[in-house]
């Protein structure tokens, strides 16, 4: 007989929001899979439990997660844990969940903290309509395109940011979404130093320019509202670079000098620009 999979969340920062249920889980399953076994060894001696843990995180999670089903399949049973908050949630446990669906291995949750909800219901935008778009890419294209996807929409938009990447962020959302859009930053959620920054976009992206972040942050924006104005940024971002670079050609200008263009445009490198357009002929 098959064991069962208990998805468990965890304190996002106050040791003392962990469910009674949770620790009842964690004394009762055969092993407890984490993701930072360090984090969880801690929370686990801070109750008194012990228990054999074993790592499932991003770069392991094929190797990993066939070991768990295997254990499962023999009739242990798991508990899945995050570093904090609500495991599968921009998190490798979906993968471990889909396994088991996959090999008919009783999953279920046992309920918890979730930063992004934490935050949402804290900031003062609309909580009616929301989307949860997790981390957003490294990748500054990548991060503009995503961006640009949402532009439009009218549902509050949840991200999770690492300090060192805020600044960044703040400065893309400001060219895309404007800087009159609402946003309220949390850090440090259910910790003693909670602090939850309500403002515009522009004023988010002033405050950090002057202000180093830290911690881990969730951003809540404010969805777009009414008649969103089509900016030229905006007319371009639904062309190809190919068409981009033959528009300004056609107007008179030089190939390199229009391939120039093109990558001020979008905010690219020129080499990225010419090498995508000479791909295209």
């Amino acid at each position: 007989m098959n064991g069962k999979l208990y998805l468990c969340a965890t304190p996002i920062g106050n040791l003392g929001d962990v469910s009674p249920r949770c620790l009842e889980v964690f004394n009762e399953v055969d092993i407890i899979a984490a993701e930072d076994t360090r984090r969880t060894l801690q929370l686990l001696n801070h109750f008194e439990i012990s228990k054999p843990l074993t790592s499932y995180h991003e770069h392991n999670k094929r190797e990993k997660g066939g070991y768990i089903i295997s254990l499962l399949k023999n009739g242990k049973n798991a508990a899945l844990v995050s570093d904090a908050g609500t495991p599968a949630i921009s998190d490798p446990g979906e993968d471990l969940v889909k396994l088991c669906i996959e090999n008919d291995i009783e999953v279920t949750s046992i309920p918890g903290a979730v930063a992004g909800i934490n935050a949402l219901i804290l900031s003062g935008i609309s909580t009616r309509r929301f989307a949860f778009e997790g981390f957003l890419s490294v990748n500054k294209r990548h991060r503009r395109e995503h961006l640009m996807s949402m532009k439009n929409d009218t549902h509050t938009l949840i991200f999770y940011e690492a300090p060192h990447k805020l600044r960044n962020t703040l400065s893309d959302m400001e060219k895309v979404f404007g800087g009159d859009r609402k946003i309220a930053l949390a850090r440090e959620l259910t910790k003693l130093h909670e602090e939850v920054r309500r403002c515009t976009i522009a004023e988010a992206s002033a405050f950090y320019a002057e202000n180093n972040p830290r911690g881990e942050y969730v951003l809540v924006v404010e969805g777009a509202s009414g008649e969103v104005r089509e900016t030229e940024e905006n007319e371009w971002d639904g062309i190809s670079v190919k068409e981009h670079v033959d528009k300004y050609i056609e107007e008179g200008m030089t190939p390199k000098d229009a391939i120039k263009k093109a990558a001020e445009d979008r905010d690219l490198p020129k080499r990225e620009v010419y090498n995508e357009y000479h791909r295209s002929e």
